[in-house]
């Protein structure tokens, strides 16, 4: 029964990765890209999470641990630049 609800969140969260990307791509004004490009960061960390429970290994939550801080630092570096236009001041 787990392996099943594992294979449609996964496949539920492959498919919010789509779709962030093409609002990502398409995406109408700069902070539009950068709201699709947090949560693709959000996704991606559901999907790594997804795959440790899957394979029953802790390295995955290691790894998403690690892309929720660069995840993170990242977005306020970008809004920082765009708000300001130089991230350090």
């Amino acid at each position: 029964m787990l392996d099943i609800a594992l294979k449609i969140s996964l496949a539920l969260v492959l498919v919010a990765i789509l779709l962030n990307t093409y609002r990502l791509s398409v995406g109408p004004d700069m902070p539009d890209r950068i709201l699709a490009l947090d949560t693709m960061y959000v996704n991606s960390i559901a999907l790594i999470v997804l795959m440790g429970l899957w394979l029953n290994t802790k390295t995955y939550f290691e790894a998403a641990l690690l892309i929720a801080m660069l995840g993170f630092i990242s977005t306020v570096a970008v809004c920082k630049y765009l708000l300001r236009g130089d991230i350090i001041e």
